[in-house]
């Protein structure tokens, strides 16, 4: 079958979308990091939609900081890829054409550096993932030791990470004369623009106490909060796509209706007109980024470890058993919700309605596995800042001891029928040992793993308050398996009485 490119694009059925743009005129003024499945369908879209109304100098080029997989997939498309949106009993597809040009960083580091410092790029934006950060998530501050911050202190010009670069590029553009770029940060940290802002002012003094001032002073880093479900790309959806477009398209991207992106409108060098394609310009994006990571991407993980050990494949898979569906509105409606009204952020009845909804979607093979990677650097900032206020509160956790006992269950790699579990993860060497040394035994396991200090700070592993609801709730797991310690919920954990029930006495 012919490969979808800029050749085939006339030749598309009529109800297929696709660029009504010169593909050929455009400049790029978007260099993103990271350029998968999640900035595929989302930023990308958006950049897409401002190229429709005429904004031709923000074209993205896309670079990948590890693998070559995206760029080998889509160069020969002309960057082209299908936008496969699913819901509702239907399937929308439209062509994206905003990724102009695709580099991988470790094949040709100069040349991604070289591109950053272009003047026409105006912002460096990012989908690197918690990890990416070379950051202390507990703490939101550079990991100095990460062997990639070493290297890249040591070698300056031929970097490894997101930070590397970045801090690199803008040195080179302060020594041309050229302004720097804004810093955008679309990953799922709190305060993301705060962090990064953190992160990489402080490998900039590590570089040159001089460029640490200067980035203080002159490198915007707003904050904006991403939200759309984005699942893994299988072959099935390369075929069904394939059969609508009567090409193929490698790497095409499915994802729901659903899509919000908030922003903090502090750019130094300009913008696209991103409101009048439906992104949110704000002074405060706090709010709205506190609510989407303790209810969205809370109970997301919390399903994806729990339905993953339940052997639930996908999160409609999981939503669609009753306990579960119950589980993951106990955790918003008791626990994660309540703690919400203390910053600002008003009702959220119809948000949760719209969450439940999304969850459910059957389309939407997003797989629990897939959510359930890298959960040290998740944790953090998905369940443990809601469980630390409700400790605060005097609230009880039970919901949130269960979603992270789900955690500690699914690291030690194996699972109740003995099963290897692949546990994907910055820490897994060292997780995988503290659980073979504890063993199965959740009095030894719990307390072992709540030493980690980079998850849970020294707060929780001494809190009684924690520990105690969290061993219990592991001690049900491997008691009653993952599937009935989510049924019978409220029997073992003496939430009965519902959420004012003490379940730490």
């Amino acid at each position: 079958m012919n490969r979808l490119s800029k050749a085939r694009l006339d030749s598309l059925p009529g109800d297929v979308a696709r660029p009504r743009y010169d593909l050929d005129v455009l400049s790029v003024g978007v260099v993103h990091l990271g350029v998968g499945a999640f900035h595929r369908a989302h930023q990308a879209v958006f950049f897409d939609d401002r190229l429709a109304a005429g904004e031709t100098d923000w074209a993205i080029c896309g670079a990948s900081l590890r693998s070559a997989e995206t760029r080998d997939a889509l160069q020969p498309q002309d960057g082209l890829y299908t936008l496969a949106v699913r819901g509702s009993g239907r399937e929308d597809l439209r062509v994206i054409g905003a990724v102009r040009t695709l580099l991988v960083a470790p094949e040709d580091p100069q040349r991604l550096l070289a591109a950053m410092s272009e003047p026409n790029v105006r912002i460096v934006s990012l989908t690197v993932t918690e990890k990416g950060y070379c950051h202390d998530p507990a703490r939101c501050e550079l990991i100095e030791t990460h062997p990639d911050v070493l290297h890249d202190l040591a070698q300056p010009e031929a970097p490894r990470s997101a930070p590397g670069f970045i801090v690199e590029a803008l040195r080179r553009r302060r020594a041309a004369g050229v302004a720097p770029f804004t810093v955008l940060s679309c990953d799922n940290l709190p305060s993301n623009g705060a962090t990064a802002r953190r992160v990489l002012q402080r490998m900039a003094e590590l570089r040159e106490p001089d460029l640490g001032r200067w980035f203080a002073d002159a490198v915007p880093c707003p904050c904006a909060m991403v939200d759309r479900i984005v699942p893994a790309t299988t072959d099935e959806d390369r075929r069904r796509v394939a059969e609508r477009l009567g090409c193929f398209d490698a790497w095409p991207t499915v994802t729901e209706p659903f899509s919000q992106w908030v922003i903090e409108d502090r750019f130094g060098a300009g913008r696209p007109r991103l409101e009048e394609s439906g992104a949110t310009m704000v002074a405060d994006v706090a709010p709205y980024e506190l609510a989407k990571l303790r209810l969205l991407n809370g109970a997301h993980s919390a399903l994806a470890y729990l339905g993953y050990l339940a052997r639930y494949e996908t999160i409609a898979d999981a939503m669609a058993d009753p306990a579960f569906a119950r589980f993951a509105r106990g955790l918003m409606d008791e626990e994660a919700g309540p703690t919400l009204a203390a910053h600002g952020v008003g009702d959220l009845a119809e948000y949760k309605r719209r969450l439940i909804e999304r969850f459910e979607n059957p389309a939407l093979r997003h797989r629990t596995w897939q959510i359930a990677m890298d959960g040290s650097q998740k944790l953090p900032q998905r369940l443990l800042g809601t469980a630390r206020e409700r400790l605060a509160a005097g609230a009880p956790i039970p919901r949130l001891a269960l979603a992270v006992a789900g955690w500690m269950r699914y690291v030690t790699g194996v699972d109740d029928r003995g099963r290897a579990i692949d546990v994907r993860d910055p820490l897994a060497a060292r997780l995988k040992a503290i659980a073979d040394a504890a063993g199965p035994d959740a009095m030894r396991l719990a307390p072992a793993l709540l030493s980690v200090q980079e998850i849970f700070g020294r707060d929780l592993a001494a809190d009684r308050r924690f520990v105690r609801p969290v061993t219990r709730a592991l001690a049900a797991l491997y008691a009653r398996g993952p599937r009935r310690a989510v049924d019978e919920f409220e029997i073992w954990s003496g939430d009965a009485a519902g959420p004012d029930s003490n379940v730490n006495r």
